[in-house]
């Protein structure tokens, strides 16, 4: 899996399924092929807070409004 839109569909499907590890490993996949792309930020952060790794969730949501800074969507 290579396209940034697969990856990001199984990556929110892990989510869901409360796969968190997987979802991640997902996420940073994408995020080395669009590293600009601050959706796939907040899903990351999503997933490190879901797993109570919350100094690099917020890390991420930093780096998302860091990319977008209107970005309604950072948690």
């Amino acid at each position: 899996m290579s396209n940034v839109e697969e990856l990001l569909s199984k990556g929110k499907q892990l989510l869901e399924e409360d796969k968190l590890e997987n979802a991640l490993e997902i996420f940073e996949q994408a995020l080395k092929l669009d590293p600009k792309n601050p959706d796939l930020w907040n899903l990351k952060g999503i997933a490190l807070r879901s797993l109570g790794r919350y100094i690099e969730a917020v890390e991420c949501y930093e780096k998302s409004l860091e990319i977008d800074p209107r970005d309604k969507n950072a948690s």
